[in-house]
């Protein structure tokens, strides 16, 4: 395959971008300021067109020179306008695959795409920002064909109105959400309270621009101060941001699908903007399990996979390694066995001794000693009241104790054959699950209060990018000591490729 030119629908979301960026400015300079005579307004509208030519220019001059090839088992990638660069990354480089259809691409039967590699730098990632369907599938079938050559040390290799398992296309499908599971995600993300910021967000906005606080101030003091026009509108707000939340969640979260075959595991979700990810098995380095207070009491978990490379697109990096990120723990656990007949989550789980809490109790809290201090020297009077400022520093001590306690409560642990599993927070917690042979580091540490009770802090590091740490604090020394001749019996598990 020759080298080639990026798809110039490329350039129309280019410049849908600098729409964008610029759409308010020239709103402002050309719509609301049609017939001002100001100087600042006139030079303004100068150095915006400048501006506005210049970065259309620079979007044709890329599209012209920005090239890129598919030959001897790798990509490419030509570039640079009066520098010229090239790039070469191999197949098997490659790990996790993403692809994302906003609007846009849908308007124009286009997909975007970005291959994730192990390397970092310039190197981390191809990205296609337009792309044909078709040759999206063509790339990313030949990246798969490919056997990944990870630079790691690599192994030798049911709940009400739950989806059936079933089978497409070699692929099993292991959930989609029902309308009872989005109705309940849109309750449970608080997505209802967003209604609020948002029209306060605009209204402000609109302020700066055109001043209507008069305007608004004039028509709220025209309405009914009556108690039945109050309870009204309140019923109006309450189910305009229920919908909100609703219209919300389901945009984000519908067609949501969980989906695996032999080799890889498939997330795709979004309706307007649909964003599809695939990782390797292989790829999967541990899984962690979190749940925040409202999804303990409704019995919810977020299942994310730690993978070896990066992953996501933009903002989805931090949304597109989690699986549903509303599961019914039952059904997460049947799920990760699923997706990933390694990994199995252990219910029966050690807890920490007794003086592992007395510890906690004891260790000094700087947060409150700063406070302390600040509130000695300013004794502030919060809401008006008149209230001694070391009643204020005796509930703050008391608010940190019992977290603690909830802490100590939650943390659990259990060393398997193959595996480590740990559980740790106060109000949210988040169990964590790893194989012996993906963890690339162990640490054990010991402060001195540690060594006066016989305990110990292990942790342990994944690789990811960035490098993924996780730990358990406050265990029994002989545990500790059992962690790392577990760990050095890894060695008979790995080969170096």
């Amino acid at each position: 395959m020759s080298a080639k030119r990026y798809h110039p629908l490329i350039m129309v979301l280019e410049v849908f971008g600098l729409v964008k960026s610029f759409g308010f400015i020239a709103l402002y300079l050309f719509v609301i300021r049609l017939g001002s005579d100001s100087s600042f307004v006139f030079y303004g509208r100068i150095a915006f067109l400048c501006v506005l030519a210049f970065s259309i220019v620079t979007i044709f001059l890329k599209w012209q020179t920005h090239r890129y090839e598919v030959e001897d088992e790798s990509f490419h990638l030509y570039s640079g306008i009066f520098t010229k660069s090239k790039q070469t990354i191999p197949f098997s480089r490659i790990q996790n695959v993403n692809r994302r259809t906003t609007f846009i691409h849908k308007l124009f039967k286009m997909t975007s795409m970005q291959f994730e590699t192990s390397m970092s730098g310039d190197d981390a990632s191809i990205e296609f920002k337009m792309i044909t369907k078709s040759e999206a599938e063509l790339l990313e079938d030949m990246v798969k064909k490919r056997p990944a050559v990870s630079s790691e040390l690599q192994e030798s290799e049911d709940l009400e109105e739950v989806p059936e398992i079933k089978a497409v296309d070699n692929r099993i499908i292991h959930f989609t959400p029902t309308r009872k599971d989005l109705i309940r995600a849109s309750f449970t993300s608080l997505s209802f309270l967003l209604l609020i910021p948002v029209v306060g967000s605009l209204f402000s906005n609109f302020n700066e621009v055109i001043s209507i606080e008069e305007e608004a101030q004039g028509l709220l003091s025209s309405l009914p101060q009556t108690w039945w026009f109050y309870a009204l509108a309140a019923a109006i707000i309450i189910i305009a941001s229920v919908l909100f939340g609703v219209v919300r969640t389901f945009l984000k979260y519908g067609n949501y699908v969980i989906a695996s075959d032999e080799e890889r595991i498939y997330i795709t979700k979004g309706v307007l903007d649909e964003t599809a990810f695939s990782i390797s098995k292989s790829r999967v380095q541990a899984i962690e399990m979190i749940q925040t207070p409202l999804k303990r009491i409704l019995g919810l978990a977020e299942v994310k996979l730690t993978s070896a490379g990066g992953v996501g697109i933009g903002e989805e990096n931090l949304e597109i390694n989690s699986l549903y990120p509303f599961l019914p723990v039952q059904r997460a656990n049947e799920i990760i066995e699923e997706l990933l007949p390694a990994y199995s989550v252990t219910k029966n789980m050690k807890k920490l001794p007794k003086k592992s809490l007395w510890i906690r109790l004891l260790r000094p809290s700087w947060i409150w000693i700063i406070a302390t201090i600040a509130l000695f020297i300013f004794k502030p009077e919060p809401f008006d009241i008149d209230i001694a400022w070391w009643l204020i520093s005796i509930l703050l001590l008391v608010i940190i104790a019992g977290l603690r306690v909830l802490d100590y409560l939650n943390s659990q642990y259990v060393i398997n054959d193959h595996f480590i599993q740990m559980k740790s927070g106060s109000l949210s917690t988040t169990l964590f699950v790893t194989k012996r042979d993906k963890i690339i580091e162990i640490n054990v540490t010991r402060g001195f209060l540690q060594k006066k009770f016989g305990l110990a802090t292990i942790g342990t590091v994944n690789r990811s990018k960035p490098v993924h740490h996780s730990g358990i604090d406050d265990i029994p020394d002989e545990l500790a000591s059992l962690f790392m001749n577990w760990y050095r019996e890894r060695r008979q598990e790995i080969t170096i490729k």
